[in-house]
């Protein structure tokens, strides 16, 4: 049986975690904040502060400034923000881009930041599929995505969270050709990709197997992780 669908991820948060009862949100690893200024459309009573470790991704966030929305420069490890502010956490594919030796501390700092009861939304990419298998070619993901899930477990087993649910689904992607692809994969800023001419030549002879006339579609299988702090 195929994981459902899901072309909007606000529409499945909202739908696991009441959005006007959660006013109070920080997102850890925002990148662009492209969730963030949707959800502050939809929900404007909503306050976010938008974490992104990244110094290019922040200094272009911070010039397109939204009300409601906090830009802050600084990893989830070591949050400059008060404890127990917080109603709402949100990691969307950005967990398992934790330094593996800090993965622990950032979790206690989410703890810490979030209300009694407060929620950890942690939306991570599964290690399979077609698209990751043109992406493990140049950027191979298994370690730390696989770290990521071990520390949400642990923390929920030492007691620090309850795990209120888990849901997993396909999100659609698609590419125009491979230069689409280069672009928005290969050339980001939080990464440094330097791939080789054979390299390089392997990920885009891969990559063409699924062209068709009107581009290339994968389907990236997610997990969400609920959580509830105790």
């Amino acid at each position: 049986m195929s994981n459902p669908l899901v072309t909007d991820e606000l529409d499945l948060l909202h739908r696991l975690v009441n959005l006007d009862q959660h006013r109070n949100i920080v997102e850890l690893g925002c990148g662009a904040a492209a969730l963030a200024r949707k959800l502050l459309a939809r929900f404007p009573g909503c306050e976010i502060a938008a974490l992104e470790v990244d110094e290019r991704q922040h200094a272009k966030n911070v010039l397109n400034p939204l009300q409601g929305l906090k830009f802050i420069q600084v990893g989830a490890q070591s949050m400059p923000l008060a404890s127990e502010a917080f109603d709402l956490a949100l990691m969307l594919k950005s967990l398992h881009h934790v330094p593996l030796p800090l993965l622990d501390q950032a979790l206690s700092e989410v703890h810490r930041v979030l209300k009694p009861g407060g929620l950890l939304y942690v939306s991570e990419p599964v290690f399979a599929g077609a698209l990751n298998e043109v992406m493990r070619l140049f950027h191979d993901e298994e370690l730390v995505r696989a770290a990521a899930l071990r520390g949400m477990q642990k923390a929920v087993s030492k007691g620090d969270w309850e795990q209120v649910n888990e849901t997993l689904f396909d999100v659609p992607v698609q590419f125009h050709d491979f230069a689409d692809f280069a672009a928005r994969m290969i050339g980001v800023t939080f990464a440094n990709h330097r791939l080789d001419t054979a390299t390089l030549a392997q990920v885009r002879a891969r990559f063409e197997q699924h062209m068709s006339a009107d581009g290339a579609h994968f389907v990236r299988p997610m997990r969400v992780n609920l959580m509830r702090k105790r």
